[in-house]
């Protein structure tokens, strides 16, 4: 501990890893660093193929991206420290580390959040004002979206780490993951923490919550859209093109909505079920946001084919 005439701060705090299966963490590494691996590879692909592919060069593509790189950061956020408590049972983390990653972890899902909000603006300019959409979304433009989502991250979420490091902490110092999460620092001070409540919740319903709305509103207006189209085969392809986003907001929303009401709410909720639903928001959408958009694009999957084959030729 070290001490301070105001206030005691921990010089580290202990992570812990899957409750009950402590023994287990070897081999339950591998279907982690499969799911790292996947994350890191495919989101390389993603960029990889949008850089090098011409006609891919769009706004859809653009924000797709955006996309990649946010799971990127997401995956190399919590890899080092989940894979070092696994293998090899490293579970301390320095205060100030464990506020660095925390911040990070945070904003890159805020700025994930926005990115999709900014994916569904685009969808329905692309339905809605097929012949507009060039004009209305030009690459200045996206570039303009872009900053603003990553400034709004870090500002939003800029007081957060010295709203922790003015609290008193005693007792215990265990985590209830593999990394630094801001409602679980939080409840292992013994001070006052309704500032901190009250402006996590603000930060979360005025950001991650005014997009998921936004983005509920940008799919009624598109299903408004289509329904107007004249036939059922323009209907069809208008919608296909939204299904991968569709999964990518479900993929990353489910699991963030169920972490925030466990750990405001779920006093009673076993420890298992709180760090399943965790790793499942933190590691699940950068591993499946890759291979859904080589599933269901067919631009990324033509283009993907022929990178195959010119290597392979």
């Amino acid at each position: 501990w070290e001490f301070n005439s105001s206030f005691h701060q921990p010089s580290a705090f202990l992570m812990l890893g899957i409750p009950g299966l402590e023994a287990l963490h070897p081999w339950i590494s591998i279907p982690f660093c499969a799911l790292y691996l996947t994350a890191l590879l495919g989101n390389c692909m993603i960029l990889f193929i949008i850089k090098k592919t011409q006609s891919l060069h769009e706004p859809m593509y653009y924000f797709l991206s955006m996309l990649a790189v946010t799971d990127l950061g997401l995956a190399l956020c919590t890899l080092p420290t989940t894979l070092g408590l696994f293998w090899f049972n490293l579970r301390r983390i320095g205060f100030d580390a464990c506020l660095t990653q925390m911040y990070f972890i945070h904003i890159l899902s805020f700025i994930e959040s926005s990115v999709l909000l900014a994916m569904a603006f685009d969808r329905f300019i692309a339905i809605s004002r097929p012949l507009r959409h060039p004009s209305i979304l030009t690459k200045a433009t996206v570039t303009k979206i872009g900053l603003a989502i990553v400034l709004r991250g870090m500002v939003s979420l800029l007081p957060i780490p010295f709203l922790l490091k003015r609290l008193t902490y005693c007792g215990k110092t265990e985590l209830s993951h593999s990394f630094c999460f801001h409602p679980d620092i939080m409840n292992l001070a013994c001070a006052d923490i309704k500032v901190n409540v009250f402006y996590g919740m603000i930060i979360l319903l005025t950001t991650v919550g005014m997009d998921f709305i936004f983005i509920v509103l940008s799919y009624i207006l598109i299903i408004k859209t289509v329904i107007s189209l004249a036939t059922k085969e323009e209907c069809l392809k208008a919608l296909n093109t939204c299904v991968s986003h569709i999964c990518a907001v479900l993929v990353f929303f489910i699991p963030m909505i169920g972490l925030s009401m466990i750990h405001r709410f779920g006093r009673n909720v076993p420890p298992l079920v709180n760090t399943l639903v965790a790793y499942t928001y933190l590691i699940i959408p950068p591993a499946l946001n890759p291979v859904i958009y080589s599933i269901k694009s067919s631009h990324i999957r033509e283009a993907l084919l022929r990178a195959l084959r010119r290597k392979s030729g």
